[in-house]
């Protein structure tokens, strides 16, 4: 990749040196990003496109994905433009006999069991509004250099960092940056990837969709039944029906043989929807078309060097079960805290090893889940552990503001729960993360399996890291 960059070029860069820089604002690269502000890491997002994407994409933001967007205090400002729908699957003829169908679950849990597990509960929120609030709230941490309509053209690998050959694609100036660490975010053809030789292993062109994004008056007609997914089987409109944002913003898509990809005009969509809903007058606005092919793919490393890779750059997935997106958000977060320890000098640089070593075997399993003809059928109680992973339970408790959950007390370095005698476990090292030492009350305790004189250490995404038993051990 450092080819495309001529010797005349190179006389003309302006040098910069920076700790990290990230390729690519969809999400994995966004979460990698806020992860990295919030410890107080500069960092340099650059984005090819010159304003983030206008289309819907993916809407399943899982509990998990929840979870992390509540951490970062912009819970309400996602669901904003969330979709009051259950995340069920719903099968009919059309939707105007909806009331006939029949639901299927599709591995995510219902409000009243996302009430069990967690303080908030997954949701229905077009991409096209979760990345411009992420962006926002990254821009208001501070400490963090956006670049839009920037491109990466040259990566070159060193012993202590990477030098990454940027392109402003609106003045054609190139530039050279010094990082220490590479996130490349930046998606399913990655020119970083490519550039480091990692291939990717598994199926392409699984299968061909056309899909478009409308708005027409569906939820008057579907009336209480309102479910994340509908798939309707009338032979002249069979496909599927996303709701895709407010005001009745809708994405249909259907299968074809790739051949007939070309061949789906405004109004042939316009037809099928109509067939679809079961209204042959519905008035349908086309707001755009377009088409993609199912991919199930992994790449052989996730990292090389200094360089990692994050988010579609690593794994691609099929829309089949909804975890694209919320395996990036999961992925990008856990490396940007990983990469900002060792960077504040908090962690070993091993701790990078477990990047993989942890994200590898979700990412393989959706991965697996979306090359499924019937991955879009699961059961929650069978999918929600690998969305949750090994995080400590949810539990409210009492705090001086009000009920907060046991997951609202986690902090960006390492959080103590203990029981209510604190005392044998506030002495502290200055080395390492700062710790920082909540006491619950005997019940609360009790229920993230804290007994007596016994203390939880717990990583800023929630997974125990060491639990001690007795008095003795505080003093090491």
């Amino acid at each position: 990749m450092k080819d495309i960059v001529s010797d005349e070029m190179r006389e003309t860069m302006h040098n910069e040196e920076l700790p990290v820089v990230i390729a690519g604002a969809g999400p994995a690269g966004l979460a990698a990003a806020i992860a990295l502000a919030r410890l107080g890491v500069e960092t340099m997002l650059v984005e090819r496109r010159a304003e983030l994407s206008s289309l819907p994409r993916a809407t399943v933001v899982s509990l998990r994905s929840m979870e992390l967007i509540r951490s970062w205090g912009v819970e309400d400002a996602v669901l904003a433009g969330a979709v009051d729908v259950e995340w069920r699957g719903w099968q009919s003829d059309t939707l105007a006999t909806v009331a006939q169908g029949s639901m299927w679950p599709v591995g995510i849990p219902s409000r009243e069991q996302a009430a069990l597990l967690s303080p908030t509960a997954p949701a229905c929120v077009p991409q096209d509004h979760l990345e411009p609030v992420l962006l926002d709230h990254l821009r208001s941490l501070g400490g963090t250099r956006v670049h839009l309509h920037t491109e990466v053209v040259g990566v070159e690998d060193l012993p202590d960092g990477v030098e990454v050959v940027l392109r402003d694609l609106a003045t054609g100036k190139i530039r050279t940056v010094r990082a220490r660490y590479l996130v490349a975010a930046d998606g399913a053809r990655s020119p970083i990837r490519r550039a480091l030789g990692i291939a990717m292993r598994g199926p392409d062109a699984l299968a061909h969709v056309v899909n478009a994004t409308f708005r027409a008056p569906l939820w008057s007609l579907v009336g209480e039944h309102r479910y994340g997914i509908y798939s309707v089987s009338d032979p002249a409109g069979a496909g599927t029906f996303l709701p895709a944002g407010r005001d009745d913003r809708w994405v249909y898509g259907t299968w074809v043989e790739r051949h007939d990809v070309d061949g789906y005009t405004p109004e042939r969509f316009a037809r099928r929807i109509r067939a679809g809903v079961g209204v042959g007058d519905l008035e349908v606005s086309i707001e755009r078309t377009g088409s993609f092919s199912f991919a199930a793919q992994l790449a052989d490393r996730f990292r090389a060097g200094n360089v990692f890779l994050a988010g579609d750059a690593a794994h691609r997935v099929t829309p089949r079960g909804g975890t694209g997106m919320n395996t990036a958000i999961g992925g990008g977060h856990d490396l940007g805290w990983k990469v900002g320890w060792v960077l504040r000098g908090w962690s070993a640089p091993e701790l990078l090893d477990t990047y993989e070593a942890e994200r590898r075997p979700i990412a393989a399993h959706n991965v697996a889940r979306s090359a499924d003809p019937n991955g879009s059928t699961r059961e929650a109680a069978d999918e929600v552990h690998v969305d949750l992973g090994g995080r400590i339970p949810h539990a409210w408790v009492p705090s001086d503001e009000g009920r907060v959950s046991t997951l609202d007390l986690l902090t960006p370095g390492l959080t103590l729960f203990t029981g209510p005698d604190s005392a044998p476990w506030e002495a502290q090292s200055p080395a390492g993360p700062p710790i920082t030492i909540r006491r619950l009350d005997a019940i609360s305790a009790r229920a993230i399996r804290i007994r007596g004189h016994t203390a939880l250490l717990v990583r800023p995404d929630g997974t125990p890291a060491q639990l001690w038993t007795t008095e003795a051990a505080a003093a090491a």
